[in-house]
């Protein structure tokens, strides 16, 4: 198929795990897409692997905490491709996991900085492409705890709250101009990012996995392509009566 013939897209985070998922899908539907990340060796060998199928495809580094980098990329995605349709905010750190009187203003900083600041940062430089494209999606990664709360890693959750009331502000703020703005809430996804937050956990690894598996009603983590089809549909224009919405992907841990 070729849902998405002839946009554009850029995705921050994309060397690796929800964020390689997207982009392989978005490629194979038919978008041109730019590879933001700041895992250079990753990501260069990723855009040289699917270029090399025919893909249109390329990288940029970008670390989403720094403004002048993220105008950089998203303004070459934009020359490089000849505008831009789509910007999936995918980047983010899971942060320290600890009670929040012990959590330390650098840590909580670092936190916000990549997850709520680059997703502003993101937002920011990706509208005016946008504006100038006649409309678009941006697409943002919060999760199942910008809905419910857990008694663990407080700044991730209040990380990924901010990300869900930016998703509607901004929706409302840009409707008119044709730019669709929703918010994707995944469950636990077998990713670098979740195999590394469950090594804080101080459990046995197989056990913790185990454990975090059975949170969700179907008995499983998830895998990065069950996200990635939901970008894909946000990114289409299946969904272009959908703005300021919350795609809940989490095999039932949020039914609860």
């Amino acid at each position: 198929m070729a849902r998405l013939e002839g946009k554009v897209a850029a995705v921050t985070g994309g060397a690796l795990g929800i964020g390689r998922a997207a982009v392989e899908r978005m490629l194979e539907e038919g978008a041109a897409v730019g590879i933001l990340d700041f895992l250079d060796k990753e990501g260069e060998a990723l855009a040289k692997e699917l270029s090399a199928k025919g893909h249109r495809v390329a990288y940029w580094h970008c670390d989403v905490s720094d403004e002048s980098q993220v105008k950089a990329a998203i303004d070459g995605v934009a020359e490089r491709f000849g505008k831009l349709d789509v910007m999936v905010n995918n980047a983010g750190i899971s942060g320290a996991n600890k009670p929040t009187h012990e959590v330390t203003e650098e840590e909580w900083d670092k936190v916000q900085a990549v997850n709520v600041k680059g997703v502003f940062f993101c937002t920011k430089h990706a509208i005016p492409h946008m504006k100038k494209a006649g409309g678009g999606s941006l697409i943002n990664l919060s999760s199942i705890y910008g809905l419910v709360g857990a008694p663990d890693a407080p700044p991730y959750h209040a990380s990924k709250g901010a990300v869900r009331l930016m998703s509607k502000t901004d929706a409302m703020i840009y409707a008119k101009e044709g730019i669709r703005v929703n918010s994707i809430h995944p469950g636990f996804i077998w990713t670098p990012m979740v195999e590394n937050h469950l090594k804080t956990t101080g459990m046995d690894p197989e056990v913790a996995k185990a454990a975090t598996a059975a949170l969700h009603p179907v008995g499983h983590m998830g895998e990065p392509d069950d996200i990635a089809w939901g970008v894909v549909y946000l990114a289409s224009d299946e969904s272009k009566f959908i703005t300021g919405s919350e795609l809940v992907i989490d095999g039932g841990y949020t039914a609860h």
